[in-house]
């Protein structure tokens, strides 16, 4: 996150905060006061700026940043003792700033904590414990997907023998990738509401026709609930005829969690020999790894 711009983090921070804030606050400014007509204190607006300015070049750590978390400190000296959502909202700037950016969720939590005890009677500190559990939700999630993203390097690198499953397709006939040895396999993991795995169907069903004849198949693997749903967008699709590996779990996808799949569309592309060639092959790169694939014997 350190790339994207202070101001835009500030404006998408209402992911952090709770429906009954962001109801309230339809950005994470300061409320309109009798302050700057934008209802930012134009020294807060200095020093977003500032903090924007540095990002866009590079300049992304807390020591870079020193002078602009000072910068925080002096505007809540300055209004010390004013119990306003304003002032609330500069504090709570700061914590998003080690939060998103800087990747401290310590000092950003304590912070939130601050914020409790120090505004309690202003939204954000009423809702301070509710942004804690969100926070602390996002770094779970962030520690499952390093956890898989670990599984998958040591399961999924290339030259390694694709470890096989041994499932039912849609039709209930045996589905494996070991049955397919011999040609090139590619397993692909997407869903009919995966927007991205929709948009890049196109340029599988061109690559299967291109070099199905020439000993290419694929597997999907379906993260869809509704079979029903599956079957009809199957039907619609010119092309799509490949077997499909459906349980109806979503997200717990027995297959998906087996590889630690935690974001769709992904695929695995297998060698005649049964070893993996790579994996999140799209578009071209796709094309071109199974020509190369397909040209080696």
């Amino acid at each position: 996150m350190n790339t994207k711009s202070f101001f835009a983090l500030l404006a998408t921070a209402a992911l952090l905060v709770p429906a009954s804030v962001s109801a309230q606050t339809t950005t994470v400014s300061p409320p309109t006061t009798n302050r700057a007509a934008g209802g930012m204190d134009p020294e807060l607006q200095t020093l977003v700026q500032s903090i924007q300015t540095k990002l866009k070049a590079g300049k992304n750590t807390e020591s870079m940043l020193a002078a602009d978390l000072a910068g925080f400190d002096q505007l809540l000296a300055k209004h010390a003792g004013e119990k306003t959502e304003a002032v609330a909202q500069i504090l709570y700037m700061k914590a998003m700033l080690y939060l998103q950016v800087l990747d401290n969720a310590d000092k950003g939590k304590a912070l939130i904590k601050k914020l409790k005890n120090d505004y309690p009677d202003t939204l954000l500190g009423k809702n301070a414990d509710k942004i804690l559990a969100s926070v602390d939700k996002q770094a779970e999630m962030a520690k499952l997907q390093a956890e898989a993203k670990k599984k998958q390097d040591a399961m999924l690198a290339p030259g390694l023998a694709f470890p096989d499953f041994s499932e039912k397709d849609l039709n209930g006939n045996p589905l494996s990738a070991s049955a397919l040895k011999g040609k090139v396999v590619l397993i692909d993991f997407w869903a009919t509401w995966c927007g991205p795995c929709v948009h890049e169907l196109p340029n599988v069903i061109a690559t299967y026709k291109k070099f199905h004849a020439q000993g290419f198949e694929a597997i999907g693997v379906s993260l869809d609930s509704d079979r029903a749903k599956l079957d009809d967008f199957l039907k619609k699709q010119n092309g799509m005829t490949w077997a499909q590996y459906f349980d109806g779990q979503g997200w717990q996808n027995k297959l998906a969690a087996k590889y630690g799949v935690e974001s769709i569309p992904f695929t695995v592309l297998i060698g005649r020999d049964g070893k993996i060639i790579g994996t999140s092959l799209r578009a071209e790169r796709l094309d071109a790894a199974v020509a190369a694939a397909i040209a080696k014997k």
